[in-house]
């Protein structure tokens, strides 16, 4: 069955870039005119088994946001939000409540480093920071949707997240996968939890 996952995974994610490349080509165009370069944000997260990959995502903040989170005191996390976060543009602000930010992971699907459906990737300076126990929702490929997605999302504590992951990878199945697709575009579209 795993290997029906990977097949529909890349099956899926190959008619989802086709079928989506104007709105791509749309978002890239507005990130460049409002902010200039680069349009795609790289950032290491954690796979599976715990191994680096570059995830990639439409770049919602300016381009210098490291610097400025320094000079906003958010220490070792310069991505860290804050309330109305200066450093977030105003496409940016869209593509967050949307979640057109996260389309760019389905070239991650493609090269085999993501699923669709599975636990999200935490960076790496997260990762790092796990409990032995957290570190099992690394045994599968994390996803670019998932159950934490369609409850909420940044509403739910870390606690909520890994008790979700850990339910999914107890009860994983095809059927699953294609409820939490499905159940995917409501939640984005009422924009709980996106910020």
């Amino acid at each position: 069955m795993r290997v029906v996952k990977a097949v529909l995974d890349r099956v899926l994610a190959a008619f989802a870039l086709v079928l989506f490349s104007p709105v791509f080509a749309g978002l890239a165009l507005w990130i460049v005119l409002e902010s200039g370069r680069p349009v795609i944000f790289r950032q290491q997260r954690a796979g599976k088994n715990g191994v680096p990959f570059s995830m990639l995502k439409f770049r919602t903040m300016v381009a210098n946001a490291v610097e400025l989170g320094r000079e906003l005191n958010l220490g070792d996390d310069p991505y860290g939000l804050l309330p109305n976060d200066p450093r977030i543009t105003r496409s940016g602000r869209f593509l967050r409540r949307t979640s057109l930010d996260e389309l760019p992971q389905l070239w991650n699907v493609l090269r085999g480093e993501m699923s669709l459906v599975g636990p999200r990737p935490l960076p790496l300076r997260d990762f790092q920071r796990l409990e032995g126990w957290h570190r099992k929702r690394y045994l599968v490929l994390p996803g670019v949707t998932g159950l934490w997605q369609i409850s909420g999302r940044s509403n739910l504590g870390f606690d909520d997240l890994v008790r979700l992951d850990f339910f999914y990878l107890e009860n994983w199945s095809i059927w699953l996968d294609i409820s939490i697709l499905a159940k995917t575009i409501p939640a984005v579209l009422s924009g709980r939890g996106a910020y």
